[in-house]
């Protein structure tokens, strides 16, 4: 019989990445859901008739409980979050529950009902704020910068609690930036492809953007969520940073999409949005993936100009539409 696995989060970016990796591994694949009036399930279209959906919530315990018990996982994925730094400055306490308390929700869900399964809990380089050493790893001390980070935080903790104090098999991604087509249009990579699609297809004539020097470490998603399955695949659990030890600016970031859609002067074209600058700032991160590389065989293949080419190009394509 084959394994079976709960993802939170499933019709998000990494969600719906992971949930194709896991069918095509041959899981039975559950996915936790909000029931909303208006379910996007764009992300899904090519595995949606092959898991199984159920409603819940990382805010109300017993929905969770009920989705463990109904999918009865030997791994379970944590994905889903309020995942977006600049909102978590304005719903600072909803993303703490969400993306705090709710990982405690979830590894109680996993200690009552299947005490047996992997948990995997989706932390994020934004622990790290105001870095104290570049490369940061798993050493590396935290000082997160937003509410967002010091939720995150009390999950990353949450998971080291209840693994030393009741025995789980729970592990910590530690993902620095990954990004794809599917990232949703909130985020400044997406910000960025989308809008300069629109700019080269005639639909607007510039790009609103917030801080151009912030330095990040960007990956592609589909090789992130291979990283997720590989942890939960060890012996013993532990906390891995997932990265490519490479960064690039928001400027230089811009810089290439608009190269990709034919444009040479990129500066014409965008300007600075103090609205999208974030109360406290978290100017460089760039990750040491050395240990995932040793441990589980990982290692990031698609660099930032290939990964631009993807992004650009399905833009332009899902603007155009069927002309294209």
């Amino acid at each position: 019989m084959g394994r079976r696995a709960l993802i939170t989060g499933v019709t998000g970016q990494d969600g719906s990445y992971l949930a194709e990796l896991l069918v095509s591994k041959g899981y039975t694949v559950y996915g936790l859901v909000r029931r909303l009036s208006t379910p996007n399930m764009t992300h899904l279209a090519a595995v949606k008739e092959r898991i199984h959906l159920i409603d819940g919530d990382l805010t109300d315990q017993s929905s969770i409980n009920n989705a463990i018990r109904e999918s009865q996982p030997d791994e379970v994925y944590n994905l889903a979050a309020q995942s977006f730094v600049q909102t978590s400055f304005k719903q600072p306490t909803l993303t703490c529950d969400v993306s705090g308390v709710g990982v405690v929700r979830m590894l109680e869900g996993v200690r009552l009902h299947a005490p047996q399964a992997r948990f995997y809990q989706a932390s994020t380089s934004e622990l790290y704020g105001q870095v104290q050493r570049e490369p940061q790893d798993e050493a590396t001390p935290f000082h997160p910068r937003s509410p967002y980070g010091f939720a995150k935080l009390m999950g990353y903790w949450a998971v080291i609690n209840y693994r030393e104090s009741y025995g789980l098999h729970a592990s910590n991604g530690i993902l620095f930036n990954h990004e794809s087509p599917r990232r949703g249009i909130e985020f400044v990579t997406r910000r960025i492809t989308h809008g300069v699609a629109q700019i080269a297809l005639g639909k607007s004539k510039n790009l609103h953007l917030g801080n151009l020097a912030a330095r990040r470490d960007w990956g592609y998603a589909p090789e992130y969520v291979e990283g997720m399955w590989r942890m939960l695949q060890q012996r013993e659990p532990s906390d891995y940073v997932l990265a490519t030890n490479t960064s690039f600016t928001v400027a230089q970031f811009a810089s290439l999409a608009f190269k990709v859609a034919g444009f040479r002067n990129w500066r014409k074209f965008v300007s600075v949005d103090q609205a999208l600058m974030r109360p406290a700032e978290v100017h460089t991160l760039r990750g040491n993936p050395k240990k995932a590389r040793k441990r589980l065989g990982w290692q990031a293949t698609t660099r930032v100009p290939e990964l631009v080419k993807k992004m650009v190009a399905a833009d332009l394509e899902n603007l155009e539409g069927p002309r294209r």
